[in-house]
């Protein structure tokens, strides 16, 4: 989710920080987010799951009790008065922090329904070479057999994580 207006994380401006919410206020810090025209990112994975015979899917937070929130010091401010963030956590490495926002954004476009991944492993780093996720890069780990794909926040230590076919992939040098 990001604010009206914005079609990419990278249109935001602004320095970003972590806002750590109050158990299951995301969404109710996001709208007072927007409501208050301060730019934020949060990503969204969809669940499904099936609940009196029936097949349902709801939109939950990709990384739960965290909010992605840009802007001024005002900005800032007005988004600690909405009463919803326990603690802001500020980022030291804006720019690889964008990065690994716009992966998990692209991911998120292409395959809404990415798995959680709630420790990032530290594996081979690989960037995606063709299809639609193309230049996005993460680690690579094993999983049952699979090769999976972490896209993580490093400021978190969370990521998510998708299934890919290691034809995709090429190595990146650290």
């Amino acid at each position: 989710m990001l604010p009206s207006g914005c079609k990419s994380v990278g249109d935001l401006q602004g320095k970003w920080w972590v806002a750590h919410t109050k158990p299951r206020c995301e969404k109710t810090l996001a709208f007072d987010l927007l409501t208050n025209s301060v730019g934020y990112y949060l990503p969204m994975c969809r669940k499904d799951y099936v609940s009196g015979g029936r097949k349902r899917s709801s939109l939950i937070p990709a990384f739960p009790s965290y909010v992605f929130v840009c802007g001024d010091e005002a900005d800032r401010l007005r988004a600690l008065e909405s009463g919803q963030i326990v603690r802001p956590i500020p980022v030291a490495n804006q720019a690889e922090f964008v990065e690994e926002l716009r992966s998990i954004e692209t991911a998120l476009l292409v395959r809404p329904s990415l798995d959680v991944y709630p420790f990032a492993v530290v594996g081979k780093r690989c960037r995606v070479r063709s299809g639609p996720l193309i230049g996005i890069e993460g680690r690579v780990i094993r999983r049952d057999n699979r090769q999976i794909l972490v896209l993580a926040v490093t400021l978190l230590g969370s990521g998510v994580a998708l299934e890919i076919d290691p034809a995709l992939l090429e190595p990146v040098s650290e």
